[in-house]
């Protein structure tokens, strides 16, 4: 305990300047939250007489498409601008180039029981969800009702019920809510802090980040106090105002540092402009203030934040576990040791970050593999560059910061100036005996010889042989086949 309350005052000693300092520049970033010369349509938006319902698919049938094609692609031109949606995607039975489906073709319908009451209603399903996906009876889906408005009449021609989306609330509140319920089982009261962490981050990322990129502040800077913030947020709230917890926030903030360093430096270098990209074309025309580069560079740091976070605070707990159970090791000793944890953490972080963005970019891979372009072109074209650097960047910086955390554990550690509770400490040999980290010539056995004092602490006999016999016992030995292989 006392070993603790001086490393926390040593941490606090750096870490309260620097979130005065980052509260600071929260404060002068903070946007206005005004959104004058912005434009932007809403796709969500009808005309008079049109909205969105939903309902229950009581039955799927699969028709002769409605006669007048011409009527119908027109009067569905004039609904898509209606309400701001691309008429391609307003299931018409038209396919995805827009065209009139010919005299003769099938179209899909289902017979919807609206959620308001009434009597079921005829949707028309578009090509491309039923084709792929497919709907059937019991599905909830969100359809656009135009039976109210001038010229969009089935009697006409044109159908008055089109399918636009899913209702997917009920699966998602469900996983939502068996997530919940499996973090706190297992996590208990930490589980449920960090879940509420995680609610202020998204507060953070609503009100600060997200209205400062729109209105043009510096997006490097931006992105550094926001991520300084989420972080010293998350970790201190989800694991306790406490020395490893002080440790991993500054091995977060060193690889937060090293990250953005990279990013920017990418971004440029790269010319990642967010060239072809739907999303990025969208906001390039909703304000003058918009910055598609700020963006993307903001995007490359907060990304990593999730996998830093965790690799810094396992480094920080493995060496303040290592110092619990032989606090007579050296400096060199704690460092190493720990190491030997960190290189499987990179091993396996490494994998993780290259995984994740495989899996949900699979769609673009598919189609960049049809190509049939070379790979070198393929991996630095438009549609990949971008998350290519995302996962190097963001790999590098928590790579960098495992050494670097575990170096700043160990200093705190050994700061602290506690002895041992033999009061002795150092290389020098004990007559107690019991072993000590100190007595073993590699750090091969440290594992060891911890398991063996803190069996002796407890009064836990081992079931085999003593874990440690002496310095240059078989347990040393087997350390040291160890520490060679």
């Amino acid at each position: 305990m006392a070993a603790r309350s001086k490393a926390n005052r040593i941490l606090a000693a750096v870490l309260i300047p620097l979130a005065l300092l980052t509260l600071a520049g929260m404060a002068a970033l903070w946007p206005s939250g005004s959104k004058e010369g912005i434009t932007l349509a809403n796709p969500y938006s009808t005309a008079p007489g049109v909205t969105f319902d939903t309902g229950t698919i009581q039955s799927v049938v699969t028709e002769n498409c409605m006669q007048g094609t011409s009527q119908q692609g027109t009067s569905q031109q004039g609904a898509g601008q209606q309400t701001g949606q691309p008429t391609g995607q307003q299931g018409t039975g038209q396919d995805s180039a827009g065209q009139a489906p010919r005299q003769g073709s099938d179209c899909t319908f289902a017979f919807t029981e609206p959620d308001k009451g009434g009597s079921p209603v005829k949707v028309v399903i578009n090509p491309d969800v039923a084709s792929s996906h497919g709907v059937k009876p019991g599905d909830q889906i969100r359809y656009l009702n135009l039976s109210n408005a001038q010229g969009a009449t089935g009697s006409q021609g044109s159908p008055a019920y089109i399918f636009v989306d899913f209702v997917r609330t009920l699966p998602i509140v469900l996983l939502a809510v068996l997530y919940a319920a499996v973090v706190i089982a297992v996590a208990r009261w930490r589980g449920l802090r960090a879940l509420i962490g995680l609610v202020g981050a998204y507060f953070v990322l609503a009100n600060f980040l997200l209205p400062g990129l729109v209105e043009g502040k510096p997006p490097l800077l931006l992105t550094l106090v926001g991520s300084t913030v989420i972080m010293i947020g998350v970790l201190y709230f989800a694991h306790g105002f406490s020395a490893r917890t002080s440790t991993a926030l500054l091995g977060t903030i060193f690889g937060l540092g090293i990250t953005s360093l990279l990013a920017a430096w990418a971004t440029d270098a790269a010319n990642l402009a967010g060239v072809g990209s739907h999303d990025a074309a969208t906001l390039v025309n909703t304000s003058a203030n918009i910055s598609i580069s700020g963006v993307i560079l903001c995007g490359l740091i907060i990304s990593g934040l999730g996998v830093l976070n965790d690799v810094t605070i396992t480094q920080s707990s493995a060496v303040w576990e290592l110092y619990e159970l032989a606090p007579g090791s050296s400096a060199r000793q704690l460092f190493t040791s720990a190491m030997r944890i960190g290189r499987d953490h990179i091993a396996s972080t490494v994998y993780t970050i290259a995984f994740a963005y495989a899996g949900a970019a699979l769609p673009i891979l598919i189609i960049v593999m049809l190509y049939d372009r070379p790979l070198m072109d393929t991996l630095t074209s438009s549609e990949l560059s971008e998350e290519v650097i995302r996962t190097l960047v963001g790999s590098i910086g928590l790579v960098l910061a495992i050494p670097v955390t575990t170096l700043i554990a160990v200093l705190v550690v050994k700061a602290t100036g506690i002895k041992a509770t033999d009061g002795q400490t150092g290389s020098a040999p004990y007559d107690d005996g019991h072993v000590h980290a100190g007595d073993l010539p590699d750090t091969g056995a440290l594992a060891a010889a911890a398991l063996g004092e803190r069996n002796r602490r407890t009064g836990v006999e081992p079931a085999a042989e003593p874990a440690v016999e002496s310095a240059g016992g078989p347990a040393t030995r087997r350390g040291r086949r160890a520490d060679r292989g």
